[in-house]
């Protein structure tokens, strides 16, 4: 199968947003993707009252869109995250959104752990403006079987092993990693995720300054089972990039080195929860 990681600077103008994704997802469509995998907040990014205020729910234009772009270009899309207003009128949910050819939604996860940190100054507090979702999802596109995150989720390596224990054979990684923790950290864990689970990662960021203090590290990537990067983009702009997946590839490291056979799930007890 052959993927592509779509990298956007996007804003809180949904209309351009829209229109720049598109065009992007047409190139990507048109180099062979089959499987095309947007940023998190790719159509809208921008404060947390704005992105309260303007989410819609999974009917709404911006997943209709992207369902018209898939079905007519007969790919597999993930559209990244998208701020889904809930049928109870509270808090949006950061959600992701898998369409196949068809232009049927087939999952929808909702990120589980919210941005809630200070990195050198800045504050963020996701959990204010949105919630939480408590679901792990995989699901089919193609030959592969997708396990669904988004962006803090790969800091969380038994989310990704759960899922590889699930069946998941690709990870979604849709992001908006600020450039600060991006830079020691990005290439760093979604390596080691495909190395720890043996799978391919398929990590779209977003990148460059929005409002209100997004600075997005960029960097989208493809990595392999054994850890290698089959495709990159710079933190310099908005692009695509395509990576030929190959499954055999991806038996031969589980045959090879089957770290996920090779498990003692009998020998192992969950620790004490952390105290924040």
């Amino acid at each position: 199968m052959r993927a592509a990681v779509v990298q956007l600077n996007s804003n809180s103008d949904v209309g351009s947003n829209l229109e720049r994704a598109e065009a992007l997802v047409k190139a990507a469509a048109g180099d062979g993707a089959e499987l095309i995998v947007l940023p998190e907040k790719w159509a809208l990014l921008g404060p947390g009252d704005v992105i309260a205020r303007e989410a819609e729910p999974l009917d709404g234009k911006i997943v209709t869109a992207t369902r018209g772009w898939a079905n007519d270009l007969g790919v597999h899309l993930c559209a990244g995250s998208v701020p889904e207003d809930p049928a109870d009128g509270g808090k949006p949910y950061n959600t992701s959104v898998l369409i196949d050819p068809s232009g049927e939604i087939t999952a929808t996860y909702r990120k589980l752990h919210m941005f809630d940190v200070e990195v050198e100054g800045t504050v963020y507090r996701e959990s204010e403006y949105e919630r939480a979702g408590d679901d792990l999802v995989t699901a089919t596109a193609g030959g592969l079987e997708l396990g669904m995150t988004v962006c803090y989720d790969l800091r969380f390596p038994e989310l990704f092993r759960i899922l590889a224990l699930r069946g998941a054979t690709a990870f979604t990684v849709p992001a908006a990693f600020t450039a600060v923790t991006g830079r020691a950290h990005w290439e760093l864990l979604l390596r080691a995720r495909a190395v720890e689970n043996a799978a391919f990662v398929i990590a779209a960021g977003q990148v460059g300054t929005s409002e209100p203090h997004y600075d997005s590290w960029g960097q989208s990537m493809i990595v392999d089972p054994w850890g290698r990067i089959l495709a990159q983009l710079d933190d310099d702009g908005e692009g695509y990039a395509c990576a030929d997946l190959d499954l055999a590839e991806l038996e031969r490291v589980r045959e090879s080195l089957p770290a996920l056979a090779n498990r003692r799930g009998d020998a192992y007890e969950w620790p004490v929860e952390a105290k924040a």
